[in-house]
């Protein structure tokens, strides 16, 4: 039993670290939508800005990736305790969302470059903070690392199965 539980803790803790990892990755490659100062606060300087959708693609894609990575490592690592692992990366893969999300909109990593049409008013233009205009993104992290473990677990059981043969491995009657 505690063997078990080991697995899935050491399963989550891993996957929330590389979560703050790829938050900060996150903040570096994403461009800052551009905003507005005005008297009532910060609007959106420039409303066609494709900054918005691009932080939610940059998001997705790292994620993902680490999800199918994270997935894989966990199938070939953890023979012996399958289902705590799986466990852990479905758990885990949401604590790593949730960390990637909370570090990129925190912290501002690389070169900062805002780009916006010229304001009538000439009010200053500043970054915005990273923020997800898409929340099903946040899924993709552990949807797709518990997809592609079930996956790799489901090839591997088939081709190990007996009724992979001919007539279920039994011969013709």
């Amino acid at each position: 039993m505690t063997r078990e539980v080991r697995a899935f803790a050491v399963t989550v803790l891993t996957l929330a670290a590389l979560g703050v990892t790829a938050g900060l990755l996150w903040s570096g490659l994403t461009p800052r939508a551009p905003y507005q100062v005005t008297d009532q606060g910060t609007v959106l300087a420039d409303p066609t800005t494709q900054a918005l959708i691009a932080a939610d693609g940059w998001f997705a894609v790292i994620t993902g990736g680490l999800g199918l990575l994270c997935g894989g490592v966990a199938w070939f690592s953890a023979r012996r305790w399958m289902l705590p692992v799986l466990l852990g990366l479905c758990a885990g893969g949401v604590a790593a969302a949730y960390l990637t999300l909370w570090t990129g909109s925190t912290f501002t990593l690389g070169a900062v470059v805002v780009e916006a049409a010229p304001s009538a008013t000439g009010a200053k233009i500043v970054p915005g903070a990273l923020k997800l205009t898409a929340q099903g993104v946040l899924v993709s992290w552990p949807l797709l690392a518990v997809g592609f473990f079930g996956l790799l677990e489901g090839m591997h059981g088939y081709r190990e199965s007996p009724l992979r043969a001919p007539y279920g491995g039994l011969g013709p009657n």
